[in-house]
C-alpha cells in the first residue's frame, strides 16, 4: 500500500517497480476447471463491482461466476438508460437499453435466448419485482445490480441456487485505473479501456450519412463491441443487440456467426426474417479487406461503425458506397483479449 501510494504521489501510473497486494476474501472450490486451485482477493481500489457486492442469496460463487459477473457489470456500466447485459463465458450474448429494465431484459434476451440459459445478468438500475419475475423464469446463475427492491428479493428467494449480488452502485465507465494479466515470469499492466467515442468525434466516410436513429444504434453497438472478445462484430437495432459474433480468428467469421445466430433468434421468436435485417453493425477493429464488410451487408446491415486505419480503407469505403450503406470511422479501436 505504501509503495502504491508513493507511486501515486509521483504521478507515475506505471512505475519502474510495481507492487501488487490483495486481501483474500475467500477460497473458491476450484478455478476455471476442477483440477485448478483458486481464491478471490480484493484490493484497495474503490470501484463498485464484485468486490463491493453483498451476496443476498444463492450458493457459493465459483471462479467462473466471479469472472463472468465482473465482465457483465463492467459492460452494463457503459449505458445511461436502464440497461441489461446477459453474459455467457465472459462474452455478452444480449445487451439492450430501454425506458424500463423489464423492456431492456426482453430485448436483451431476444438476441440469443439459447446462450442466455445459465448466464449472468447485470443491470444498471435497482432490480424491480416485474423484472425479477421475468429473469427468474429461465435458469440464471447470477444476477448483479446496484440494488433490489424487497419485492424483487422475495421473488428470487424462490430460486434457492440463484445468486443475487448487490454492489451498492455502478462503476464509471470513464474512470481511470489499471488492469493486469499474468504471463510466464511476470504480468502485463495497462490503463483500463475507458475510451468512449462521441458522435462529434465520428467521421462519415461514405456518400450516405447515418440517420439519427442509425447514429444512436451505431454508438450503442460500438460500446457493446468494447466488451466482446476480439474479433468482434455486433449487430444492433433499436437500442438492442440482434447478433453478436465474438472471439473468432477471422472478422468475416464473426460477422457470419452473428448473422446466423440472429436468424436462429428470429426463428425462436416466431419471425421469418433475420433480426439483422435493417440493423447497424459495429466492428471492434478495422476491416482489413472488403470481405468482412460485404458479410455485414449480406446480413442486412444498413450502417456500419468501425475504427478505420487499414491500408485498404478506400476499398472498404467503395464497397459501402456500392451497397448504399452509411459508414463512420471512430479512430479508436477496442481489442479485447
Amino acid at each position: 500500500m505504501i509503495a502504491s501510494w508513493l507511486a501515486t504521489q509521483r504521478g507515475d501510473a506505471l512505475p519502474e517497480t510495481m507492487t501488487l497486494s490483495g486481501t483474500r476474501r475467500e477460497l473458491l472450490r476450484y478455478g476455471e476447471n476442477p483440477h485448478q486451485n483458486a481464491a478471490f482477493y480484493v484490493t484497495s481500489e474503490k470501484r463498485y463491482g464484485i468486490a463491493t457486492a453483498t451476496q443476498i442469496q444463492g450458493k457459493a460463487l465459483s471462479y467462473n461466476n466471479l469472472n463472468d459477473t465482473d465482465a457483465a457489470f463492467e459492460a452494463v456500466a457503459e449505458f445511461d438508460k436502464p440497461s441489461v447485459v446477459i453474459v455467457k463465458h465472459a462474452n455478452p450474448c444480449g445487451v439492450a437499453c430501454a425506458e424500463t429494465l423489464q423492456a431492456a431484459w426482453q430485448a436483451a434476451l431476444k438476441c440469443d435466448p439459447v446462450s442466455a440459459f445459465g448466464g449472468i445478468v447485470a443491470l444498471n438500475r435497482s432490480l424491480d419485482e416485474a423484472t425479477a419475475e421475468q429473469i427468474a423464469s429461465i435458469f440464471t446463475e447470477v444476477i448483479v445490480a446496484p440494488d433490489a427492491t424487497e419485492e424483487a428479493k422475495v421473488v428470487l428467494s424462490r430460486k434457492k441456487n440463484l445468486r443475487l449480488l448487490l454492489t451498492g452502485g455502478v462503476p464509471s465507465a470513464l474512470a481511470e485505473g489499471l488492469t493486469f494479466k499474468s504471463v510466464a515470469g511476470g504480468f502485463l499492466a495497462q490503463s483500463r479501456d475507458a475510451g468512449q467515442v462521441k458522435e462529434t468525434e465520428l467521421r462519415v466516410v461514405t456518400k450516405r450519412a447515418p440517420t439519427e436513429a442509425e447514429m444512436a444504434d451505431l454508438l450503442f453497438a460500438f460500446r457493446v463491441a468494447k466488451h466482446v472478445k476480439s474479433n468482434a462484430v455486433i449487430y444492433a437495432k433499436g437500442g438492442a443487440t440482434v447478433g453478436i459474433g465474438a472471439g473468432q480468428m477471422s472478422r468475416v467469421d464473426s460477422a457470419r456467426i452473428a448473422a446466423r445466430k440472429s436468424l436462429d433468434a428470429a426463428e425462436a421468436a416466431g419471425e421469418t426474417v433475420a433480426l439483422t435485417q435493417g440493423s447497424v453493425a459495429a466492428s471492434d477493429a478495422f476491416f482489413p479487406f472488403a470481405d468482412g464488410l460485404e458479410s455485414v451487408i449480406a446480413a442486412g446491415a444498413v450502417a456500419v461503425i468501425q475504427p478505420g486505419g487499414s491500408i485498404r480503407d478506400q476499398e472498404v469505403i467503395d464497397a459501402a458506397d456500392a451497397a448504399g450503406i452509411a459508414m463512420v470511422f471512430t479512430g479508436m479501436r477496442h481489442f479485447r483479449h
